[in-house]
């Protein structure tokens, strides 16, 4: 399916800013940037489209109240700048977006929000209502409570979440430059844009890897393509584009070659297998044998302990594991029925053992079907 006909066809999608987007040379927020974006949603809402928005800029917004021009390198300075920088960023957005007729919400999560199972229905369930409604999300992380170790680490990778959550048709990334280049283009004037991604590989990631970003965000090529595997992963497309050009959304969505688009790998994952799959923390893994790791990708089947070869880290039941071929590959992951010094005791048995070894049974799966996820 070609970049038009992927794109005409989305209903719903996320569009992620970046900070140097939204940042005035002067200091403060570039209202005049959140101008060009509310009109150009605005149309995309005339043509019956939903958009979800992650935005950035509230650490950045907090750095010019307080004339500060270096970003903050401890976590409370990061956390007081965005106590005072979120207000006004969201005040930006709803006095500029209300000239077009739009509604704006702000919705501020944190990493652990994705990862509870409970936690993320209810803010899934408030995002599909707000959609409901007519009104425009606008996603941030909860940079004041966040804290080193529950971070998303930048808000491309919260993008991608949302994606998820939504079950969006595409997420859109504006930054501000062009896409991805074949060499830096600051530094090489032959540096050519990549305008399709079919695969990421290594030759790609490398290219990701040597691209660096300005001093107000703290993101860079690198977390664009750490989103872009997830949001291929899920069945869905993302485009890295320049937010600063005239009607990009419009454009990016009537299918013209703007940025870099990379392609959807297989079909899409149903919302439980996408939150099990990109959302939660592995806590070890299961090693299989051949036999068990044909019948999970190929067959359809639930993993029973027959096939596991030996069991990596500790869990318990209930938590998500990695499963990996005897290359030590992970293909696939899911929710544990027992704990990991349970399944140990369980490697290569059959199902009618269980109760005779451990002196009970909650089930003959190891992992359910309904509790698995494929990853391409």
């Amino acid at each position: 399916m070609q970049r038009r006909e992927l794109l005409k066809n989305a209903k719903r999608l996320v569009v992620k800013i970046g900070s140097a987007l939204l940042a005035r040379e002067s200091g403060g927020v570039n209202t005049a940037f959140i101008s060009k974006l509310a009109r150009e949603i605005a149309e995309l809402h005339s043509q019956g489209r939903e958009v979800i928005l992650v935005s950035s800029g509230a650490i950045g917004a907090g750095m010019a109240v307080l004339q500060s021009r270096e970003r903050p390198r401890t976590i409370p300075a990061k956390q007081a700048l965005a106590a005072i920088g979120q207000p006004r960023l969201m005040q930006a957005y709803a006095g500029v977006f209300g000239r077009q007729g739009l509604i704006t919400a702000q919705v501020l999560l944190t990493a652990e929000d994705i990862h509870n199972r409970q936690r993320y229905s209810h803010a899934r369930n408030a995002l599909l209502e707000i959609l409901k409604q007519g009104v425009i999300p606008i996603f941030n992380e909860n940079d004041t409570v966040s804290v080193e170790e529950i971070q998303f680490g930048d808000n491309d990778v919260l993008s991608a979440h949302i994606t998820n959550m939504a079950e969006a048709d595409c997420l859109v990334v504006l930054t501000n430059v062009d896409g991805l280049y074949s060499r830096d283009p600051r530094y090489y004037p032959d540096a050519v844009l990549i305008s399709q991604v079919e695969k990421i590989d290594r030759k790609i990631e490398n290219l990701a890897a040597a691209a660096t970003t300005n001093h107000l965000g703290t993101g860079g090529m690198a977390t664009k393509l750490q989103a872009a595997k997830m949001v291929t992963g899920m069945g869905e497309e993302l485009v890295i584009a320049n937010g600063q050009r005239k009607h990009v959304l419009p454009l990016i969505i009537s299918g013209r070659e703007i940025g870099t688009i990379f392609y959807p790998r297989g079909d899409k994952l149903g919302a439980r297998k996408r939150w099990i799959a990109f959302a939660l923390r592995r806590k070890g893994a299961l090693l299989l044998d051949s036999g068990a790791g044909t019948a999970v990708k190929e067959q359809g089947r639930s993993l029973l302990p027959s096939g596991i070869l030996s069991v990596e880290g500790q869990f318990k039941q209930g938590d998500c594991v990695g499963l990996r071929d005897q290359a030590g590959r992970e293909f696939a992951c899911g929710l544990v029925n027992y704990a990991s010094d349970e399944i140990e005791r369980l490697c290569g048995v059959k199902t009618k053992e269980i109760e005779r070894i451990l002196g009970y049974k909650n089930n003959d799966e190891i992992i359910r079907r309904n509790d698995l996820a494929l990853l391409k």
